[in-house]
């Protein structure tokens, strides 16, 4: 994954679970911020991986379809997260 959204993200999951320890309250709003960060790079991962992928491959359309599939339906499920989380702040 890029160093540059790794860190900007893993500083953003730390403030986000200082946060959490210092109110230990809204454990549901913290909760699913958390799980939408935690989605939001997986989804990220996926599409790192899809243009990374070899187009000399015979499969190259469908697995680079896939891997975008993957990375929206992942993207979309954290989406929901953090609009839960919203919600309850």
């Amino acid at each position: 994954m890029d160093a540059g959204y790794s860190v900007v993200m893993g500083g953003a999951v730390l403030i986000t679970l200082l946060l959490w320890i210092r109110k230990k309250d809204n454990f549901v709003a913290y909760g699913s911020t958390i799980l939408h960060m935690l989605f939001f790079s997986l989804a990220i991962y996926f599409v790192i991986k899809a243009i990374a992928f070899d187009y000399h491959h015979p499969m190259a359309s469908e697995e680079i379809s896939l891997h975008i599939g993957i990375a929206g339906v992942v993207w979309a499920f954290s989406m929901v997260c953090l609009v839960i989380g919203i919600y309850h702040f």
